[in-house]
């Protein structure tokens, strides 16, 4: 009955009647790199035993991990090691078998957007900060580029001028007839040193904070944004599931899907609250603290 009602699902366009609006999307190039990012999220099997055989076999069915020996078969009753390897080999199945739900629907709910046939929910407000964040970032990852090159010229011109300066020194000495002159070129070198030895400081303060904004505080708001983001197109998953059973037919057996279908997407949904709150603040605290960068 459940493979009648997900095919159902695959085939409704179910409008939004949550706190956004309905926007289309078009087919573009990130499909895959979308498609990706919510298989990324794979359950963690790193235990110490793995099922051959399925939930609920038996204990021939353990294999522990990193051992090439075939399981040997025993008439011994199953003790409470066996029990304990039973009841991981459980939880593994059920982390399994919840994830891959999950990663089935939020697959369904992707496509169906990138392929116009469902709706998603839109924070309008709030994507535009988000759009603008990134692209600030981008300007401020050129600038720090620029910077950075800006650096390694600077540092290149004081170890010339410093050799320079060197030079010259050591002509005034073994040209009396030219002292004066190359004393005078020697002196101004150093002097140009000086200077760009401050001049350096200035940039490589100035690109340090650049880096700091765009590596650390910048970066932190965009992962924050991803789980946003994740959070949105599960929460978006669940209400479709929940509006499809909100359809169909009401018996016993629906009723309770229903319920479970009900406290799913609200768990869903405050997490998706949650992480636009969170959002939201941080887009904040970066406008709040925006200060004029002083020139290098």
């Amino acid at each position: 009955m459940t493979d009648g009602i997900l095919g159902k699902a695959a085939t409704m366009e179910i409008p939004i009647h949550g706190n956004g609006e309905a926007r289309q999307l078009p087919e573009d190039d990130g499909l895959e790199q979308d498609l990706q990012q919510v298989m990324v999220s794979g359950p963690n099997l790193n235990e110490t035993s793995i099922v051959s055989g399925g939930y609920g076999g038996s204990g021939d069915g353990l294999i522990p991990t990193g051992s090439g020996r075939h399981p040997s078969h025993s008439t011994t009753p199953a003790g409470p090691g066996d029990e304990v390897a039973r009841g991981i080999a459980g939880e593994k199945f059920d982390i399994v078998k919840k994830w891959g739900i999950n990663t089935y629907k939020c697959t369904k709910q992707l496509l169906s957007e990138r392929f116009g046939r469902g709706s998603r929910t839109v924070d309008l407000e709030l994507e535009l900060q988000i759009e603008l964040l990134r692209e600030t970032k981008r300007k401020y990852e050129s600038v720090l580029q620029l910077g950075r090159a800006l650096t390694a010229h600077l540092y290149s011109l004081l170890q010339t001028q410093h050799a320079l300066g060197d030079a010259f020194a050591d002509l005034s000495q073994k040209s009396p007839e030219l002292q004066e002159e190359f004393g005078y070129n020697a002196e101004t070198q150093k002097l140009l040193c000086k200077n760009g030895e401050t001049l350096l400081g200035a940039v490589n303060f100035f690109v340090s904070s650049i880096n700091t904004l765009v590596t650390k505080t910048m970066e932190d708001t965009l992962m924050t944004v991803k789980q946003y983001e994740a959070a949105r197109l599960e929460y978006d998953a669940y209400r479709t599931d929940l509006e499809e059973l909100s359809l169909g037919p009401r018996d016993a057996g629906t009723r309770g899907r229903l319920e479970s279908a009900q406290a799913t997407f609200q768990a869903h949904r405050d997490k998706y609250e949650k992480l636009r709150g969170d959002v939201a603040i941080k887009l904040k605290f970066l406008e709040e603290n925006k200060v004029p960068t002083p020139p290098p």
